[in-house]
């Protein structure tokens, strides 16, 4: 079994910690510079681990009674992760003790000295160094490497996310990630294709219902309100394109195309109703009151909690005069 977990890892390829430098996200001025933390500093944090039953527990990876382990419903999958867990343990623990242990022993864990997820004498060492530069990760190899890998996919270094999709999606901004050449290729060539294909799309689109651009680049764009029915159809081509290519608000290319191609797949009169909805409420036609609900203006009239509502509620036939209401005083604006 470690056999095969090292040959994994090697054909893995390079494994590297990088800093995650987004152009667009404010992070005191350094992200210009190509930085995440100011030079000549680093950031260092401990192994992280929780109490339990009061006893620390460290988010180690090595833990067959981790949440992550206990919650796959499989039974087969999970006594798969349990002798995985086992077998590198029992590989560590004959390293550094030539403790010869047995992974089928009921009695595996009270028989290992050093890797049980609640040593803290020896997880509390463990700690990860990180700074502008690039860190290069042997975990075939090196065991302190092997650790901070298997402790990072468990979520034992926050400030570390387990991929650059992981980094860039979660909820909680992080400024480096876990990077695997043989994930970064498949990603990197997943990227290119839905890339050419929004690309592709785009220009289909403008050549034969350009005014589908208009709503969609409303919808997309930050700065829709600026963006008038006498915007000429190359610049709103142009600011799409922009945006397929990262080159706009969303610097993630394969997250811009996906959100253009979800985007096309919109009939026209939705397309136009949410964008009318996203501009009213830029212009104070739909209004947020105390109660935490949207209002037309000055009509006075609840139409919903969020956007989504606002569009169901629009699309209501019984709330028609609503629509052309919000119709007539958006469409103004634009130009008509």
């Amino acid at each position: 079994m470690y056999e095969e977990l090292k040959e994994r890892l090697e054909k893995a390829g390079t494994i590297t910690i990088k800093p995650n430098v987004r152009p667009n996200v404010p992070n005191m001025g350094l992200e210009n510079y190509g930085m995440v933390v100011f030079p000549g500093t680093n950031q260092m944090e401990p192994m992280a681990c929780i109490e339990q039953n009061g006893k620390l527990r460290y988010l180690n990876g090595l833990d067959e009674t981790a949440p992550e382990v206990k919650g796959i419903k499989d039974e087969e999958k999970r006594n798969a992760k349990i002798k995985e867990i086992r077998t590198i343990v029992k590989m560590l623990e004959f390293e550094k003790h030539y403790n010869e242990l047995d992974i089928e022993d009921p009695q595996f864990w009270s028989k290992v000295q050093t890797y049980k997820p609640n040593n803290q004498e020896f997880w509390s060492t463990i700690t990860l160094t990180c700074d502008n530069g690039t860190i290069h990760l042997d975990p075939a190899n090196k065991t302190e490497d092997l650790l901070k890998v298997l402790a990072i996919e468990a979520g034992g270094f926050p400030c570390v996310a387990k991929s650059r999709e992981d980094c860039e999606s979660g909820i909680k901004a992080r400024k480096w990630y876990l990077d695997r050449q043989i994930d970064s290729a498949t990603n990197k060539a997943s990227t290119s294709k839905i890339k050419n294909k929004a690309l592709a799309v785009l220009t289909q689109i403008s050549e034969e219902k350009p005014r589908k651009l208009f709503y969609i680049i409303k919808l997309i764009s930050p700065n829709s309100m600026q963006i008038k029915n006498n915007t000429l159809p190359d610049v709103i081509y142009d600011m799409l394109d922009q945006h397929i290519n990262g080159m706009a608000n969303e610097t993630n290319i394969k997250a811009a195309s996906q959100q253009f191609m979800d985007y096309t797949k919109l009939d026209m009169k939705e397309l136009k109703i949410r964008s009318m909805i996203k501009d009213a409420t830029f212009y104070k036609f739909i209004i947020l009151k105390g109660d935490g609900l949207l209002y037309m203006s000055p009509e006075n009239v609840m139409v919903g909690r969020n956007p989504s509502e606002i569009y169901e509620f629009m699309i209501n036939p019984a709330n028609e005069d609503m629509l052309s209401v919000l119709k007539e005083k958006v469409e103004k604006i634009w130009g008509n």
